[in-house]
């Protein structure tokens, strides 16, 4: 797709090399952008005089629920499902972060990773038991839910395994969000866990919560008891409306800032224990693998990280000129405290603009203003957050890790800016 060019701003200060602007440059580059492409009067006058097609017949009638464009018919998630016909149900989609603009990820382009594919449970019949260590084992149903206080926050959910294909020796070619889009960030309200555990009355001795879905997967993951107690959310609305199906209708559990799959989804028991279930999905998908042949079970906080998604693989620079740069930062720790950019491959870094909301465990949205003249370039983007955390270098990253490590790939991404304006990824 092609990426729009602007005329070069006439302040070309620069903030670091490879034709990255200051902030003061991007604020006249921005009005360059409302300039638009000078015409006469005259062609003005004859191209406003005739009525346009779509002035000529009445529009579209209502519908009871609204639809996209059908021009924008190509925004779609991609759909990996590794073992076709062999395990129906089982794989990923992901959201395509490089065709989107803003924080919030529109609840239909949500990344989705089933293990048997996306429940159908009518909501009348459905059960939420909450039992184990506890004093007082309750069972809810979604209308007893509903008549509970609600809290309202901002998430992203990331897949442990995004970005993982960047662990490989070789860079991967496909989109920035074939690449990174097992990560999305919406809107969800529901009953804090915390509330329905006080409740039930905690026993001393409880130090984990097992949660298990309701799917023909019965997936079961173990939580640590502070987080459950601490900000988890039993999730019954996204974006304002009920969740959807291939999100865990009708509920699902949400632990913000740690790694999605924890946040079970068809959420229909929720045990209080003393120790973790080690189950399946935690043994044989959950590990860490380490140096010197040593594994990790059960970390869940997801690391701070971010993309440049515009210009990113899948768009095409115009010619050279002024672009700006945008993408997307989050971290599973806190808010995002600064966001700088590269256009020489790390030599030099310049800060990025950070937009308003700064949420923590949310999406923070950058952008800079940058010149491009025209030869190859490889533009890079490195978050820190307010505990200090920066992302690493992609040797730093897998210098943590043991052979064969695909989990919390977090290290700074690389994109390739070549002479023609296509973009690749690259490995640095």
């Amino acid at each position: 797709m092609a990426w729009p060019r602007f005329d070069v701003v006439s302040d070309d200060t620069p903030a670091a090399g490879g034709g990255l602007l200051t902030r003061r440059a991007f604020l006249k580059g921005a009005a360059a952008l409302g300039a638009g492409a000078a015409i006469s009067a005259e062609a003005a006058d004859a191209h406003l005089t005739g009525a346009l097609p779509s002035q000529k017949a009445p529009g579209r009638a209502f519908s009871g629920y609204g639809q996209p464009s059908s021009f924008e018919k190509d925004v779609q998630r991609a759909i990996l499902e590794p073992y076709g016909a062999a395990a129906p149900g089982n794989g990923q989609s992901f959201t395509p972060l490089h065709l989107l603009r803003g924080i919030i990820t529109p609840s239909g382009l949500h990344f989705e990773r089933h293990h048997h594919g996306v429940a159908d449970i009518d909501p009348k019949q459905h059960r939420l038991f909450v039992h184990g260590l506890v004093k007082h084992p309750l069972k809810f149903t979604v209308d007893r839910l509903l008549r509970y206080p609600m809290v309202t926050r901002t998430l992203f959910l990331e897949c442990a395994r995004n970005s993982s294909r960047n662990a490989l020796p070789e860079p991967a070619q496909a989109t920035c969000g074939e690449l990174h889009g097992l990560v999305s960030c919406s809107e969800w309200t529901g009953v804090p866990l915390g509330t329905l555990l006080e409740e039930a009355g905690i026993d001393a001795k409880a130090k984990w919560v097992v949660a298990q879905g309701a799917d023909a997967a019965s997936l079961t993951r173990s939580i640590p008891i502070d987080p459950a107690m601490d900000d988890a959310i039993v999730a019954l609305w996204q974006n304002g409306e009920r969740l959807r199906p291939e999100q865990g209708y009708p509920m699902r559990l949400v632990l913000p800032g740690l790694e999605s799959c924890i946040g079970v989804k068809w959420l229909h028991r929720v045990k209080v224990t003393d120790a973790p279930a080690y189950s399946r999905e935690e043994v044989a998908e959950g590990a860490d693998l380490l140096p010197e042949g040593k594994s990790q079970l059960f970390h869940f906080a997801m690391g701070v990280k971010s993309v440049i998604t515009q210009p990113s693989p899948g768009w095409s620079l115009q010619g050279r000129g002024f672009y700006e740069i945008a993408g997307l930062a989050w971290s599973g720790s806190d808010r995002i405290a600064k966001v700088e950019i590269s256009a020489d491959g790390g030599k030099t870094w310049a800060p990025a603009e950070l937009q308003e909301p700064v949420l923590s465990k949310s999406f923070t949205r950058f952008r800079l203003a940058w010149n491009w003249n025209g030869t190859p370039a490889v533009l890079m983007s490195r978050a820190t957050d307010q505990r200090g955390q920066t992302q690493p270098a992609r040797s730093a990253w897998l210098q943590q890790y043991g052979a064969g490590q695909r989990r919390h790939y977090n290290a700074v991404q690389a994109w390739q800016v070549e002479s023609d304006g296509t973009l690749r990824n690259v490995h640095l």
